[in-house]
This record gives structure tokens, C-alpha cells and sequence, in this order.
């Protein structure tokens, strides 16, 4: 790095000196890394308890229709076969997909089974039986009659007068809720004062999360009629709840155990078809009961995001001054509601910010058709949203004249602006990041020097920029939840909900935990996943376990830190004030000599009784905002419309890095997503049928490890939030965000065309140059 790379990074990284911690921004060793990689580590799929049974689902083969008949006598009767489960024969309960809907305007919408299908592949009956192979031949022998009904493929269709409604409840003309509606300032004004105005409409695909564990649980009942649900599921109470509610439990007699997960994404937030019936399979026949999707089946039964068309307007002045901005999100929900409520007021009132704009108008709907299920997936609304809106910048910048880079540094968000969730944003995060990404890769008065042709080959550089919250406040009044207890041997407990979706979160929680008590790492250990045994938690979504749990453990450690400096003080005749402990040693301040191990102020002494320590802590977080620059170069193949993204250089501010490597991993991961999301993953439904064309990675396409360009990742602290542990803010979604528009940016550098819809595939690419060159 040149030394005004050097002296950027350091008046950026970090203001004021940073504090001495022990453990908090080290990359320790996870304690779950030797069972991943030696592949010991047990997850739901691997459960096999006695006399275990395994479920199937029978799909629909049309996307609307009623069921007129349902016919199970032929696969009851075939040997092996335990049960099978219709309509007929399960609760009728409607339920939310989601099971923490994120706007009161949220519609219980759906049945375990119902008597009509919505979407092609909805599941229509289960069966429980001695093996898989049997399962799947009882599912070919159920005959089911279908009445078809009228079915919308496009949001356009859905809201025109007279579509077929797809849904008996909700407000009514396909609408999943009531139109989202902010509004500020005067848009008219704002106009009129404008220079230039710059209008367009954007779209973004159906990418899926394919997630490397397939959705799969494990039901068991036991004698006095409580229910064990193993699952892959990052919600585990909120699972628990739903479970409750239909099957008509009281909460104590729902257990719902989580371990080990192979990825969510955000999409294993919902409670599943399966998961119910694998419950009522199992109480059907009093056996275990094991139900996993197939790879088909994760497209077919889980969730995608929402594909969304958004139209954006803004006006700007000559020096780029935003005047004013106006837009309309129409988001497909799909079949059933799921998170289509809080995907579109979050991807509607983040337009409000990133950049900034006094007059806004702003319009969203969530629509149903016939297509597959879309549900939470990360970055929440906020990646179509901010696709039209980084987009449309940068051509604004085009046709003033200006640099991009400049135009987005002068209309930046910085502290004190509000932001979307309505409080005043803390830092200059944003800044930050577009300062040090133009010193990084040398983005002078004009964009990086871009390489010669190199035959059909032409390179171009963009910039593409995100903010996201840690939390999904205001939308959820969220929760975190943690108990610290301190053991004889001067060893730590947390005990939390949180569920470990494969990121390292437990690993950060516990490296708080041990930097507020003094401990080493190795000290402290994680109890999760049981709602038996650990405080309740909300769910890991919304970048929120660092930030919101992270917190409330730190609050338990404080108190179990205050206990165990009073029996340090007895012992060292002390004040506690002036004791300090580190490495699991406490000192007095300033005579190093007197010391006790945290061990020995565990042991009972005279005088002292034995310890029972615990601590309790709670938090409730307002919003807090990560930021994120990405630059991007690229090559484009003008002879096979083939994109190549040569290298990303991402620079995030998220307060405090509590563990780098967890940290890099994430933003790594996340731009390996958007790749794939903007240049070749879409999973594709026939626009007359609704039928599945794409569903398993034969057809469906994403990078793998060996197409991945190098990525230099910069994480700066220069914004810290006070809510969040040692500052720290949630990094999970925000890599996801920003790479999209980065690429579609540096791809109109490099051939002098704009693409406003993902993915960008090289058909696009070839005939959008042979439209400009014929």
C-alpha cells in the first residue's frame, strides 16, 4: 500500500486509540471447525432414532386448481406404508408462513393442506413409511382430481381488474397487504427545481438461497403427549410457537432442538409445510418421523427472493444535488404471503436513505400469484430497492457529467441524517467506505485507468454502494436474550437461542463474553439450540445475533463480572475498583503481585461460601446501520457476451470487528451470492404454466470456489454504535447488496451499455450490442 493508501487507513479505521482487548478482534479457533472439516458434526439429517419413519410430500403438477378428489386407498394399502395425510385428515388452522410477521398488515394465509393448490409443486398429501423407496412409490399410487382454475404469472396480470383472486383473505385484488406509502417533503417542488431528470424502470430475478443442507426435520411424541421437533430452522421459538398454535399445544409441550446448520440464508426463517406434517405423521403413527427435501424439493418447497419491477424517478441539480424522488415497488410474493409484508416495507422505506434526498414519494406493493413462494432472504427488500436506485445514479452522474464516485461521496448519508427506520444515523460510515475504496484502487478526479482491448475483450471499472440494519427494527420489537453463569473451576456458560446458521455467531458471542469477564477464550462455552433449556430468542436474521445478542450477553457478563470482583475483593482486601482481570487472573491496579485466579474466587474459602454466579441480560435494540462501497472490475467478451468479474475490492464499516476471519468470511460469502444473482442464477417458472424449469444445479447456475475473482476486503470501526457490544454492528446481509449494482456499473464502463435487470446473462449481453451495433 503507497503511503496515502496508508494515511487513509489510518484516519479511517479506527478514531481515537482502540482499546486493549484480549480476546474482542482476534480470530480465535471456533470450537465447531475439527467436526465440520472431519465431517463428525451431527446434523439433522444425520438423526436416526428407533423405528424411525420417513415422510414425503406429494406435489401438485398444476399451479390453480381445486381438489375435487383425493384418493390414498392404494398407497395405505401398499406393506411398509405407516400413514398418509390429506386435506381430509389434518387441522384446518390458517397460519403465517412467516412465523414473526413483520407488519400488523401481515394475512394468515395459509393451511397445513387445503382443499385448493396456488402454486405448481404445493404440496397436496404425505405419507409416512418403513423407507424412503417406499414412501415414493405410496406417493405415485394417490390419486388426486384437480379442477383448474384461472392462474397469473406476473404481478401486472394479478392487479388487473377482474384477475382471479388467488386468496379469500387479505385486502383484496391480489394485494398480499395494503399499499406502503411514505411520503416527505414535496416531491412537485423538488421536480420543478430539478436540472436534470432521469426516470427508468428496474427488475431483479428469482434467485434461491441453495443452501448446502436441504430443509429437513425430525418429529418424536412421547407418552404424555409432548412433541420433540429437531430442525433446520433459524427461528426455533418461533417454530415452537407456530407448532403450538395449529396443533392446539401449550408451549411446554413443544421442544424444538437445533445444532448444527448447513446454511439459511434468511429463508429458513419460515415454518415449513413439512415440518407440520411431519409432526401430525408422527403422532399419527407414534413413531419418529424424518422428513428431508430433495434438491428439487428446496426449490419447489422453500423460498426464493422476491422478484420485483421498480420504477424510479429523480430529479438532480447541475452540481448533483438530489431534488427529489419518486418510485413504485410492486414485489411478486408468490403463492402465499410469507415475508412479502416486511420485504416490501423494508425495500420501500430504505429508498428514503443511502443517498441523500429531501422530497421522496414512495410507493410499494406485495402482490400474489401463481409462482413459487417467495420469502426472507438476504438483504430483505433492500437488494431490489437499491439495484434501481445505485443504478440510476450512476447514469445520472453520466448525463451531468460528473464522476459516479463523486456524485455518490456528495450525497452520501452521513451522521445525523435520519434513517429509514426514522432515528439519526451514527457515523460517516458511508463516506468512509467510498474514500477508502477510491484510495485503495486509485479512483482519482476519474475512474481507474482501464486496461487496453484485448482483442474481443473490454474492461471496465464500477461502483456499486449499500446500508443496511442490524436488526429489523422498527418492523419486529426484537429481543436479545442470554444467561452467563459462572462454574467452580473459574470456567463460563452462555446459555442463548440464537441459532448458529453456520456463520461462527456463537463463536463472536462467546469471545464477548470472555473479553467482559476477563477469561480466555478457551473459557467460555455455548449452550444453544434446545427451548427447553436456553432463554427465548426471536430467530438469526436481520445481521442481528452480534449486534442484539452480542449485547445482552455482555450485559449478563457484566453482572456475573460484578459478582466475581466481590469475592476477588474479600480475598485480595481490595476496593473492587481497583481490581482488574485478564487472562483469567485478577490483579489489583498498580501492585501486579497481588493476584487471585478468577479459578480460586470460585473455590469456597473462610468466610467466603461456595459460588452460584449468574448473570441475566436483556436487550431491546433500536436500529443501527452497516455501510458498504464496492468496486468492481470486470471483462466483457463482446464476441460471446461472457461477464467476468476480474476483482472486487470491498470496503465495509460495521463498528467493531469481533472476529476478523468470521468478519471476511461473510463479506466473501455475500459477494459470491451477488455474483451468481447478477450474472447467472434465476430460477426460471414457465410463464404460461407455472411448471418448474430450472429446479436443480444442473440447470440453475451459480459460482463456484474456482470462479471466484480475488477479493481484497478493508473493514473499517470509524462508526461505532453504542448499542452494540464494543460497538460492533451486523455485517451478515450487506455483502449481498452492493456487488449487483458494482458489476451492472462496471459492464456499462467496459461496453457502453446499460442492463436494468439480473441477471445479466451473455444472451442479454449479445443482443443488447447488436441492438446498439447493427
Amino acid at each position: 500500500m503507497n503511503a496515502r493508501v496508508q494515511a487513509e487507513a489510518q484516519a479511517l479505521g479506527q478514531r481515537g486509540e482502540p482499546a486493549d482487548h484480549a480476546v474482542v478482534g482476534k480470530s480465535v479457533k471456533r470450537r465447531d471447525l475439527l467436526d465440520k472439516v472431519t465431517g463428525n458434526a451431527v446434523y439433522v439429517g444425520d438423526l436416526k432414532l428407533p423405528g424411525m419413519l420417513y415422510g414425503k410430500t406429494l406435489r401438485s403438477h398444476v399451479a390453480h386448481a381445486r381438489i375435487v378428489r383425493i384418493d390414498a386407498s392404494r398407497a395405505l394399502a401398499l406393506p411398509g406404508v405407516k400413514a398418509v395425510l390429506t386435506h381430509e385428515n389434518v387441522p384446518r388452522v390458517l397460519h403465517y408462513g412467516s412465523p414473526h410477521p413483520r407488519s400488523v398488515s401481515c394475512t394468515k394465509d395459509q393451511y397445513i393442506l387445503d382443499t385448493r393448490v396456488r402454486y405448481w409443486g404445493e404440496g397436496v398429501a404425505a405419507v409416512a413409511a418403513v423407507s424412503e423407496e417406499i414412501a415414493e412409490q405410496a406417493l405415485e399410487l394417490i390419486e388426486v382430481e384437480y379442477e383448474p382454475l384461472p392462474a397469473v404469472f406476473d404481478t401486472d396480470a394479478a392487479l388487473e381488474p377482474g384477475a382471479p383472486p388467488i386468496h379469500d383473505v387479505g385486502p383484496g385484488g391480489n394485494l398480499v397487504l395494503p399499499p406502503v406509502r411514505v411520503q416527505r417533503g414535496d416531491v412537485a417542488r423538488g421536480f420543478a427545481e430539478a436540472d436534470l431528470i432521469v426516470e427508468g424502470e428496474y427488475r431483479t430475478g428469482r434467485p434461491t438461497p441453495a443452501y448446502m443442507e436441504p430443509n429437513v426435520c425430525v418429529a418424536q411424541w412421547d407418552g404424555n403427549g409432548k412433541l420433540t421437533m429437531w430442525s433446520s430452522t433459524q427461528t426455533a421459538f418461533m417454530v415452537r410457537g407456530i407448532l403450538a398454535e395449529v396443533l392446539g399445544l401449550p408451549l411446554n409441550q413443544v421442544r424444538v432442538l437445533v445444532d448444527h446448520m448447513g446454511g439459511g440464508f434468511g429463508a429458513k426463517q419460515d415454518l415449513f409445510q413439512h415440518e407440520f406434517l411431519c409432526a401430525l405423521l408422527a403422532r399419527h403413527t407414534r413413531k419418529p418421523v424424518k422428513m428431508e427435501f430433495t434438491r428439487k424439493e428446496t426449490f419447489l418447497g422453500g423460498r426464493s427472493r422476491h422478484p420485483c419491477r421498480i420504477w424510479l424517478k429523480q430529479g438532480f441539480k447541475r452540481d448533483g444535488t438530489i431534488t427529489a424522488r419518486q418510485a413504485k415497488l410492486v414485489y411478486d410474493s408468490g403463492a402465499y404471503g410469507s415475508h412479502g409484508p416486511g420485504v416490501t416495507t423494508v425495500g420501500t422505506t430504505s429508498l428514503t436513505s443511502l443517498y441523500r434526498c429531501e422530497n421522496v414519494d414512495l410507493e410499494g406493493l406485495c402482490v400474489y400469484t401463481n409462482n413459487p413462494i417467495a420469502g426472507a432472504y438476504r438483504g430483505y427488500g433492500v437488494v431490489q430497492a437499491y439495484w434501481a436506485l445505485d443504478l440510476q445514479i450512476d447514469e445520472a452522474a453520466e448525463r451531468l457529467g460528473l464522476d459516479p464516485a463523486a456524485l455518490k461521496l456528495k450525497n452520501a448519508v452521513r451522521e445525523g441524517d435520519v434513517a429509514p427506520s426514522g432515528h439519526p444515523l451514527v457515523g460517516h460510515g458511508l463516506e468512509d467506505c467510498i474514500r477508502r475504496g477510491m484510495a485503495e484502487v486509485g479512483w482519482g478526479a476519474a475512474r481507474p485507468a482501464k486496461r487496453p482491448p484485448n482483442g474481443p475483450l473490454r474492461y471496465g471499472w464500477g461502483l456499486g454502494c449499500e446500508m443496511h440494519g442490524s436488526s429489523a427494527y422498527p418492523g419486529i420489537k426484537e429481543q436479545g436474550n442470554a444467561i452467563v453463569k459462572m462454574n467452580e473451576d473459574g470456567s463460563a456458560t452462555l446459555l442463548t437461542g440464537a441459532a448458529g446458521l453456520g456463520t461462527g455467531a456463537h463463536t463472536a458471542l462467546a469471545q464477548i463474553v470472555a473479553e467482559e469477564l476477563g477469561l480466555r477464550f478457551e473459557d467460555v462455552s455455548v449452550m444453544h439450540g434446545d427451548t427447553d433449556v436456553v432463554p427465548w430468542d426471536i430467530g438469526a436474521f436481520a445481521s442481528h445475533t452480534t449486534f442484539m445478542v452480542g449485547r445482552a450477553a455482555q450485559i449478563a457478563a457484566q453482572q456475573v463480572k460484578a459478582q466475581m470482583l466481590e469475592r476477588a475483593a474479600r480475598r485480595l482486601e481490595a476496593p473492587v475498583a481497583e481490581l482488574r482481570v485478564r487472562d483469567g487472573v485478577v490483579t489489583v491496579a498498580g501492585d501486579p503481585q497481588r493476584s487471585v485466579t478468577v479459578r480460586e474466587v470460585m473455590q469456597p474459602a473462610r468466610g467466603i461460601p461456595s459460588a452460584h454466579i449468574v448473570g441475566h441480560g436483556s436487550y431491546t435494540p433500536t436500529k443501527s446501520y452497516s455501510f458498504a462501497a464496492h468496486f468492481v472490475e470486470v471483462a466483457v467478451d463482446t464476441e460471446t457476451g461472457q461477464i467476468e468479474v476480474l476483482q472486487v475490492v470491498p470496503v465495509h464499516e460495521f463498528g467493531k470487528v469481533i472476529h476478523p476471519v468470521a468478519a471476511s468470511g461473510q463479506i466473501e460469502g455475500g459477494i459470491q451470492q451477488g455474483i451468481g444473482h447478477t450474472l447467472t442464477e434465476d430460477y426460471v417458472v414457465d410463464p404460461k404454466t407455472g411448471r418448474s424449469l430450472n429446479a436443480s444445479f444442473v440447470d440453475y447456475k451459480m459460482p463456484l470456489a474456482m470462479d471466484m475473482p480475488p477479493i481484497r476486503t478493508i473493514m473499517l470501526e470509524s462508526a461505532p454504535d453504542p448499542g452494540g457490544p464494543y460497538g460492533a454492528k451486523g455485517i451478515g446481509e450487506d455483502p449481498i447488496i452492493a456487488i449487483g449494482p458494482a458489476i451492472a456499473n462496471a459492464v456499462h464502463d467496459a461496453i457502453g451499455v446499460r442492463f436494468r435487470a439480473f441477471p445479466i446473462t451473455p444472451e442479454k449481453v449479445l443482443q443488447a450490442l447488436a441492438e446498439v451495433n447493427p
